[in-house]
């Protein structure tokens, strides 16, 4: 099975000193991934310069539009997915294990 990402935005911070008290500020994201297996994920957050243009009130905004201001702002898609990706890779085949002490004796 091909990896899957599921990208998520799981808070907004709006600040109240703008001229619009509901100006999303900074968006918090994770970006999760699985390959039918095993589950990975990242978290950060983004900040947003002032909006210019067109202004969306926080009740309309979906989950697509944040993700792309995301995008737009310095969120790398691609990196973050292959981050996720090699976090799944590793699951899959450790570089790094612990084995047992040669000196120790298995448990029965």
């Amino acid at each position: 099975m091909a990896n899957v990402y599921t990208w998520t935005i799981t808070a907004m911070n709006c600040s109240t000193t703008e001229t619009n008290p509901d100006t999303v500020i900074t968006a918090h994201w994770t970006c999760a991934g699985t390959d039918g297996t095993y589950n990975a994920s990242v978290y950060s957050t983004c900040s947003f310069p002032q909006p210019e243009g067109t202004f969306t009130p926080y009740a309309d905004l979906t989950q697509e539009q944040v993700l792309g201001w995301c995008w737009a702002n310095g969120v790398d898609k691609d990196a973050t997915e292959a981050a996720v990706g090699q976090q799944l890779a590793n699951l899959v085949n450790p570089p790094v294990v612990t084995p047992p002490l040669p000196w120790s004796t298995p448990s029965a």
